[in-house]
């Protein structure tokens, strides 16, 4: 008998949404600053699908532009909503060219929502015995269940997945027919979709009517058996009810067809799919990904290959996922988790509370006699400027930690916090913690310094593997195969009904706390061995360890922000924007949606003719216009580079503009950035809360968001000091290329000096577009700039482009002997490093993947030198700040972004303090070629920079 084939239609926005805020408490930021969350979390969906239950057909189906029959019958249907979080809005594109790549269906219409499309591709595939599993975790489609049809909810912190069929439906609704959820929706109504309902129907009188009445018909039919205020408020009510139905009700009918060879799970375009995931960084993801697919993808499979990879036996649930994502969201049965991690239910440990004076008093003798003692801090809160100590906790051994709980009032706790002042303060004892940055803000509102060495098991682990998490749970996993307490056991999930830790018995808190502690002190063990053996000990000594008190000072201090002239930039530039609008529909003879990429395309390419006949279309059929595709096409079509600057204002307007007033600390009045040493892997530094990293330079309107950026007040002023073309002048320096150091060295300009060579003019004979076009080439080699990208990039055609890239080889020879020698360094030892000994790991140097091994060999030539400036600025940010310290400046060094540093300097102390910072910042690391460093100043950042 021949078995019966599955289909597999995934809602796309829900597993998206059910995704980001799976990891809202840690988002995953890569080096750029991006939010890929939520891609992350539907790409581990999608992906646990696929190895869990080797589907035969799959399509994923998104939403676009929401229902436009639902709207047209009740305009308040979902416009209650928030708007999407910019980090959805980022990863749609993304999840899309995952899908492509992979040759997955992407389902998608104008005016139908992803359940409508669903709900008739399920009953259509049914009609062609399919068996249908509708992958979501929202109720609404039980109502589609059936014989053939099934819900399938994904696993989720915990749970394993369900599958919902016909009897599991009939249980948890109560219903007869999995029809009548319809009707139970509609009676109690959807509060996440704004479908109002009955008026006092809830969940229970909802069930109750509907074993009484079966419908909403007939219940509506029926009102005269009611009683009391439920029959006034059902029969006034009667057309809202009706209403709420047709809202609830998924269309079984819209404009798609299911086509079993289409959705035919093939194999994927590894090759694509690799660079989409060394774009998004996802490292691990690719490595298991490429692993799970090689059978498929290898020139030398054979048909027993590929069977084989189709029967493999799916493992446990907690094996399976940890060996699929290492970093997944999607949790795992909790037996199994325990059989396969220790937990503190399967550990000796001994945790104790100390409290009362002569308790505190006895344990600080105690405490005070120690070496190194891990501590970690229970706060009211993850905002580490309005966060009110709970409770401490302490260890200096494994198994056996102390717990000391703060009372609540601020007097007492600071009465107690004072009795802590000699332990933190006694440069003789070494304090490990993980994210101490953290603590150290919290103490720090309590007038407590802490002195002596530090050893911080996040950033050693940073520098031990840089393309790992740092999050305490993932290295207990990792090194210690034990599971600590989660948060959520003691407070609950995120949400209204999330307690405080002060809500917390002192007992349950105590377990919890203190084994941070404990689980701190045995990972410091481990790792500081390890970092003597990678020989990053130094830079983790002499640099990173003592950058943690320098970026905790920024935070607190942050930086002022013109609201108002923010608020008067958003109404100008929304003017802006609607009159560009305007123009491109003028310019275009036809109103369109101009945020839909697919009328877009229609409206470019079909009817004004751009570009010429073969334009790129994805696989849906619809044309490409992103932004590669529109700016190849904008110098030569003026509506086109209106388009790209319409969307540019958008992106502006509610990333920064608009968001930034909402990010003013109440209490401060001022932003607080909060910078992130453990995310780039090159030792950048990363922004967020707000990113102020990412603010566009390049163009006016970006540049404007800079004047946002004030002095304290009329006594300060902003500085700005920035590093000069410091990363040609560390590749110059470390290449040994002595046309570059002598151009350094001779304070000429380096991009018109680059130009007279390789033009083979002389200097000056320079024209503006000669010198463009060196600058071009200098800041792009390091990066592996092509003739296909420098063509793009200048107005230079591809032949020209090779010849210039030629000669600018001829000009710096060394310099291509240099990155040569990197890459083979690379090969040879797995990692490059930079001038202070941090490595850059590079695992697929070696692949037999020619666009992966590109990647890795263009990263063994950049991270040196983009790691190395790195490296030089933090040596200078942590020497000024001793200086502004020691010597009791007034001005405050506020943010770091890149090669530049912005200061709060007082007027007093103007002239003295830009020579500190000059030669602070240009000594910070003698190299071959000087390091130069501009100053500016004025009352705004713009003014400064």
């Amino acid at each position: 008998m021949t078995q019966q084939k599955r289909l597999y239609l995934l809602d796309a926005y829900a597993l998206i949404f059910r995704g980001y805020f799976a990891f809202i408490k840690n988002p995953r930021i890569n080096s750029k600053g991006m939010d890929t969350s939520a891609i992350m979390g539907f790409m581990n969906s999608l992906m646990d699908v696929i190895k869990r239950e080797r589907p035969d057909h799959l399509a994923v189906a998104f939403d676009k532009g929401g229902s436009q029959l639902r709207n047209d019958i009740f305009p308040e249907y979902k416009a209650h909503r928030d708007a999407t979080p910019e980090a959805i809005k980022i990863a749609i594109p993304y999840i899309q060219e995952l899908l492509r790549a992979m040759h997955i269906p992407i389902i998608e219409v104008a005016g139908f929502e992803a359940d409508d499309l669903i709900g008739t591709l399920a009953k259509q595939a049914e009609k062609e015995d399919f068996q249908v599993f509708m992958v979501t975790p929202d109720k609404d489609f039980a109502q589609l269940v059936s014989e053939n049809i099934f819900m399938y909810k994904p696993a989720r912190m915990g749970n394993g997945i369900e599958i919902w069929g016909i009897p599991q439906v009939q249980e948890k609704f109560e219903v007869e027919r999995p029809e009548q959820v319809i009707d139970f929706l509609g009676m109690m109504g959807d509060a996440a979709d704004n479908i109002p309902g009955l008026p006092g129907v809830g969940e229970k009188t909802a069930k109750k009517f509907l074993k009484e009445y079966g419908s909403m018909e007939n219940l509506l039919a029926n009102t005269h058996q009611l009683k009391g205020a439920i029959k006034d408020k059902i029969e006034a009510n009667a057309a809202l009810g009706l209403l709420s139905k047709k809202l609830a009700t998924i269309l079984l009918d819209c404009p798609v067809t299911f086509d079993a060879t289409d959705f035919e799970l093939s194999k994927p375009d590894i090759e694509k799919t690799d660079e989409l995931f060394n774009e998004l960084e996802f490292r691990q993801m690719k490595a298991q990904f490429d692993k799970l697919y090689n059978p498929l993808t290898s020139e030398g499979s054979t048909e027993s290959d590929i069977e084989t990879l189709k029967k493999v036996t799916v493992k446990k649930s907690n094996e399976d996922q940890f060996d699929l994502f290492g970093f997944s969201d999607v949790a795992t049965d909790e037996s199994q988790t325990n059989s396969y991690y220790d937990t503190l239910e399967t550990t000796d440990h001994n945790y104790q509370i100390i409290q009362g004076d002569l308790g505190v008093k006895l344990f600080l003798q105690n405490l005070n006699n120690q070496v190194s003692v891990s501590f970690d801090t229970e706060t009211t809160g993850l905002d580490a400027l309005n966060a009110e100590l709970v409770g401490m906790s302490f260890a200096s051994e494994k198994g056996k930690a102390f717990y000391v709980p703060f009372p609540e009032n601020r007097e007492e706790a600071q009465i107690l916090a004072d009795k802590f002042k000699p332990f933190f303060e006694n440069d003789k004892i070494e304090k490990i913690g993980q994210n101490l940055k953290y603590d150290l803000k919290v103490i720090t509102k309590y007038g407590i310094q802490i002195k002596g060495k530090l050893f911080d098991t996040m950033i050693a682990h940073y520098l031990i593997n840089p393309d790992m998490r740092h999050n305490m749970d993932v290295l207990s996993e990792t090194y210690l195969k034990y599971t600590p307490k989660s948060i959520e056991e003691l407070i609950g999930k995120k949400g209204k009904n999330q307690k405080s830790m002060r809500d917390v018995s002192i007992d349950e808190i105590k377990e919890y706390a203190a084994e941070d502690a404990d689980v701190t002190i045995q990972l410091a063990a481990i790792f500081s061995p390890i970092l003597d053996k990678a020989d990053t000990k130094k830079l983790f000594d002499e640099i990173e360890i003592p950058l943690i008190p320098v970026l905790a000072a920024m935070e607190l201090e942050g930086i002022n922000l013109d609201v108002a002239f923010l608020k008067e930039m958003s109404v100008e530039m929304a003017k802006e924007s609607d009159a560009l609008e305007q123009k491109i529909y003028e310019t275009a003879g036809v109103t369109f949606n101009l945020a839909s990429p697919k009328q877009l395309g229609e409206v470019l390419f079909e009817k004004m003719k751009i570009g010429g006949a073969k334009q790129k279309k994805t696989k849906t059929g619809q044309y490409a216009t992103g932004e590669e595709v529109l700016s190849f096409l904008a110098n030569e079509n003026p509506i086109v580079k209106d388009i790209l600057e319409w969307r540019q204002m958008i992106k502006l307007q509610s990333t920064y503009i608009d968001a930034l007033p909402n990010q003013v600390d109440v209490l401060t009045g001022r932003v607080h950035t909060d910078y992130m040493q453990t995310v780039a892997a090159t030792g950048r530094l990363s922004s967020t809360n707000p990113n102020l990293q990412n603010i566009p330079i390049r163009t006016e309107k970006g540049r404007l968001i800079r004047k946002a950026f004030i002095a304290r007040d009329e006594n300060y002023t902003l500085l700005s000091a920035d590093y000069s073309q410091i990363e040609l002048r560390i590749i110059a320096a470390l290449s040994g290329e002595e046309n570059m150091i002598a151009a350094f060295q001779n304070q000429e300009d380096i991009h018109k000096s680059t130009a007279a060579k390789v033009f083979n003019v002389p200097l000056e004979d320079v024209t503006k577009e000669q010198r463009s076009n060196a600058k071009t080439v200098n800041f792009g080699i390091i990066y592996g700039v092509s003739a296909f990208g420098l063509s793009n990039q200048t107005s230079l055609s591809r032949k020209e482009s090779a010849d210039l890239i030629d000669a600018y080889y001829l000009t710096y020879p060394k310099l291509k002997a240099y990155m040569a020698s990197q890459v083979d360094f690379a090969r040879e030892n797995g990692y490059v490093q930079t001038v202070l000994g941090r490595r850059r790991y590079l695992k697929d140097i070696n692949s037999a993947n020619m666009m992966v091994k590109s990647g890795a060999e263009r990263n063994a030539v950049n991270a040196p030198i983009q790691g190395s400036a790195a490296d030089i600025i933090k040596i200078a940010m942590i020497n000024i700040h001793k200086k502004l310290i020691e010597e009791n400046w007034k001005s405050k060094m506020l943010l770091q972004v890149h090669d530049e540093l912005v200061f709060d300097v007082h007027n007093s102390e103007l002239e003295k303090i830009q020579p500190m910072i000059k030669h602070e910042m240009e000594n910070a690391f003698i190299l071959d070629v000087p390091l130069e460093v501009e100053i500016g100043m004025g009352r705004n950042w713009l003014e400064a920079h």
